[in-house]
């Protein structure tokens, strides 16, 4: 049997995309990172609604805040996927027998698909009285704050590290007002020298403050999240 000489070999699988008339390089090289992305692939295998549903995922398997009985509330929750996650991993639909259920509230600016097993509201949770309004949907407090925002970009690395540091900022002081006491806030940060504040105001609040990247962030991406739990009261 003659052996395949072409020198392909599994290059024949990753997906090349034409760069269309009109179609900037950069969003060329985006597509084809889409294309070949494998937690892309995963996420439409599974039924998730982004690639981004593995990174609660995975920060869920390490540190262990969604557990079932556990009342979420997630900021910026288009497209949907922390909630989904949410859900099976809090039991909000009442799947595991013999289990606590819990309740995922989503928050966003804009109207989200519904979530099974999630109560959403298009709500800007920096208006005034949104905790109240959070606190009143949840019947009480929150066992966990969850945040995947990330603010606009501009283009300029340094303006948008700042926009994503106050964003996670209004996100943590969000928190404080709608966090039982012993609760987890989990959010997006760019890597860089601005968040040096936000750690130290996390560190006042909680008992324990973790910084990780999750397998499923891209290399080439600067974001990276802290978890901090122990919500100090």
């Amino acid at each position: 049997m003659a052996k395949n000489t072409s020198g392909r070999g599994q290059r024949d699988l990753k997906v090349k995309v034409k760069s269309a008339r009109g179609r900037k390089l950069s969003s060329t090289r985006w597509l084809q990172r889409q294309l070949n992305d494998p937690y892309v692939k995963r996420a439409q295998t599974e039924g998730y609604r982004g690639r981004a549903a593995f990174k609660i995922l995975e920060l869920d398997d390490k540190y262990r805040f969604l557990v079932p009985g556990a009342r979420v509330v997630d900021l910026g929750c288009a497209p949907g996927g922390w909630c989904q996650v949410a859900v099976k991993r809090v039991n909000a639909l009442g799947e595991k027998q013999g289990k606590k259920i819990g309740t995922v509230l989503g928050i966003d600016l804009q109207e989200v698909e519904p979530v099974a097993g999630a109560d959403i509201y298009q709500l800007d949770f920096m208006d005034e009285g949104a905790d109240d309004k959070v606190k009143e949907w949840l019947d009480g407090k929150a066992d966990v704050v969850i945040s995947d925002m990330a603010a606009a970009s501009s283009g300029h690395k340094q303006t948008d590290h700042l926009r994503i540091i106050s964003l996670c900022e209004a996100a943590a002081y969000f928190a404080f007002d709608v966090l039982e006491e012993g609760g987890t806030f989990v959010a997006k940060v760019l890597a860089g020298g601005a968040e040096g504040e936000l750690q130290k105001l996390l560190k006042q609040k909680f008992t324990k403050v973790f910084n990780a990247k999750p397998p499923s962030s891209r290399s080439d991406s600067s974001e990276k999240f802290v978890v901090a739990t122990g919500f100090r009261g």
